[in-house]
């Protein structure tokens, strides 16, 4: 998109969030395998390993967010590389370039398993307050403090009052007391969580379920979300029907405010909206035209008549990129997505 519609912009919430080692690794995919194992080779085995997990971690990360990462780096970094990928594979051939196979496979290793702790208590954060705390009333004071410790913060603190107020007060001053958990033990504590989690006993709820397929199904390729709906509609027509009201897709930013939907178009990257307009049906793309100023919306009509044929896989990446920048503007707060429930609201 032209300068008028891109203001100067901070780094992306998404940027802000990385860690330094996904930074690292993020730069390193963007200098390439020759260059990236080179400086690789600079580093200690506990860089390497950090590096390595927040690469084989990264999945794909949009143009917009690698861009804000190398402004850190240096402000005479030429822009449009593109995005980058990382993934345990790419991380991979970069350490064959100047290690032995069996550090590799010893570093890999290393990796794999910190990557399946660390989806284990994402997994048990991620459930109700409830059913964690009732979890934890059949485990000792200490146990249940090591747990606590390794859920994030805003997860325990709804978690410890439930506990009640006897047995919230000694798992808290075990919490603080607490220094490093014995490698048994924690192995111990995260093998019964695995069982546990698995078991009838301790479940997420339909409504979890629910958003995480729809969060699922937004990221999933447009034509292969309808081959699947067909298949979905006909065999399982209610709960898909409730995935699909928790969905947020492009043709839902017809619902945005027009103050919402023109701090979207904003901060988009290049020639991301007129790409993206491309496909927009008719009522979605009048929408965005009068959410824009009236100078802005004649060079972006003129942008598009400009630019020739597209190719579609082109329009649909441009599309989900749009809606994944409006996600984390409502993530920062900046917008406000409209509900699942929005449709149903009526004035009586």
């Amino acid at each position: 998109m032209t300068d008028t519609l891109n203001e100067p912009r901070k780094s992306s919430a998404a940027a802000r969030k990385l860690s330094g080692p996904a930074k690292a690794a993020i730069t390193f995919l963007c200098l390439g395998e020759k260059v990236g194992s080179e400086l690789m080779q600079r580093l200690g085995r506990t860089e390497i390993e950090r590096i390595t997990a927040a690469m084989s971690a990264l999945g794909p990360i949009p143009a917009r967010v690698v861009e804000d990462v190398l402004r850190e780096f240096t402000q005479n970094m030429v822009s449009g590389s593109g995005s980058v990928n990382g993934s345990l594979t790419s991380a991979e051939t970069m350490l064959r370039k100047f290690l032995p196979d069996d550090q590799v496979a010893n570093i890999l290793e290393n990796v794999r398993t910190n990557r399946r702790e660390e989806a284990l208590w994402r997994g048990f954060g991620a459930l109700n307050e409830m059913v964690i705390a009732n979890y934890l009333k059949g485990e000792h004071n200490q146990t249940a403090a090591a747990i606590l410790n390794n859920v994030d913060p805003s997860v325990a603190a709804k978690v410890l009052p439930l506990l009640g107020a006897e047995r919230m007060q000694n798992v808290a001053e075990r919490m603080i007391a607490m220094e490093a958990v014995p490698i048994h033990m924690m192995q111990q504590i995260e093998e019964t969580l695995k069982q546990d989690i698995m078991s009838d006993a301790v479940h997420t709820s339909a409504a979890e379920n629910h958003q995480r397929m729809a969060d699922l199904f937004n990221r999933l390729d447009v034509q292969a979300f309808e081959q699947l709906s067909e298949a979905l509609d006909a065999r399982i027509p209610e709960a898909f029907e409730a995935i699909k009201k928790r969905m947020f897709v492009f043709d839902d930013l017809i619902r945005l405010s027009a103050q919402d939907l023109a701090q979207v178009m904003r901060g988009l990257d290049g020639n991301t909206l007129p790409l993206a307009m491309r496909g927009a049906q008719k009522p979605l793309r009048d929408h965005l035209l009068e959410c824009l100023p009236q100078r802005s919306r004649q060079m972006l009509m003129d942008e598009m008549e400009a630019t020739g044929p597209v190719k579609g896989r082109d329009v649909r990446a441009a599309q989900a990129a749009m809606v994944d920048y409006a996600k984390e503007l409502a993530d920062s707060g900046v917008i406000e997505l409209p509900s699942a429930n929005d449709e149903d609201d009526e004035l009586l």
